[in-house]
């Protein structure tokens, strides 16, 4: 039986990767920094990359559904034997690169040193290590994008936009990128590359903002605001923290294409994610 450790197990990617390998026959190793309950061939343990539980010394696999630097720093130091790697980076490698806002440009950084590290790392132990690009994240009612807007939204009962917030967007599923993390292990093609795994369908943010919206019960309505009466609005919601982490530069980013290619995914490990098609669940939080 193939053994894998798989870190950030109970987190937004991690739940559906784990029920892909526990259908496949794999023991896993689960980390997670909360108590979980054990079942039969998953075994949790509890701990942060910064602070590690006992490990097994020999994993077949190690996957990373977390911080993509911290990640690469414990690996770089850590003993496990391991001959496969698959980690989640993000494409805001490439969309934050050059954005207006210093703590943007911070994750973009980190983002891509925390791929040069885990590469340069895996040389001397000779594993195969894969990196997997995802685009906006949604599905399991965790992400910082599609969820909040749901929640704000429930709350106001309609949702405010710029107009001309029409930049396109891929937003993926989390059982895609699930899907993406299993596909990958045995095909060696994907050895040693990093790849953009967008969503099945190009959309502009306003198209995807109001689908999320029409989805919800009761459906929210969407509102198209001028720019000005929309500076004002988000002003007003940001003084009563109604819109923390929507700054200037993800405003303008609104207006801006931030789609990427899925080809070279589809030909190397037949990667193919659902067209965007949301219900109310997939933006409800998780049940503890």
């Amino acid at each position: 039986m193939k053994h894998a450790l798989v870190l950030g197990g109970s987190g937004q990617i991690g739940v559906p990767l784990l029920q892909r390998l526990y259908h496949a026959g794999w023991r896993v190793t689960g980390i997670s920094r909360h108590e979980q309950h054990d079942r039969p061939g998953l075994h949790w343990l509890q701990g942060d990359l910064s602070s590690m539980p006992a490990l097994p010394a020999r994993v077949d696999a190690i996957f990373s559904c977390g911080p993509l630097l911290k990640f690469a720093k414990w690996y770089e130091q850590s003993g496990i034997e391991a001959s496969r790697v698959v980690a989640f980076g993000s494409t805001s490698a490439e969309t934050k690169r050059g954005s207006a806002d210093a703590d943007e440009r911070r994750v973009a950084q980190e983002l891509r040193e925390g791929e040069a590290a885990l590469f340069a790392a895996a040389v001397p132990r000779n594993d195969a290590v894969t990196v997997l690009r995802p685009t906006l994240i949604y599905g399991a009612g965790r992400d910082a994008t599609l969820t909040r807007i749901a929640q704000l939204a429930r709350r106001l009962r309609y949702f405010p936009l710029p107009r001309g917030a029409n930049g396109l967007r891929q937003p993926v599923h989390v059982d895609d990128l699930a899907d993406a993390a299993f596909g990958v292990l045995d095909v060696p093609a994907t050895f040693g590359q990093v790849y953009a795994v967008p969503g099945g369908e190009v959309l502009s943010y306003r198209d995807m903002v109001a689908r999320t919206l029409a989805c919800l019960r009761p459906p929210v309505r969407l509102i198209e605001l001028p720019s000005p009466l929309f500076n004002l609005a988000l002003l007003a919601a940001q003084a009563t923290g109604r819109a923390s982490g929507l700054g200037e530069a993800a405003v303008r980013r609104m207006r801006g294409d931030m789609t990427f290619d899925a080809g070279p995914a589809q030909r190397d490990f037949g990667y193919e994610p659902r067209a965007f098609r949301p219900s109310a669940e997939m933006f409800e939080p998780p049940r503890e």
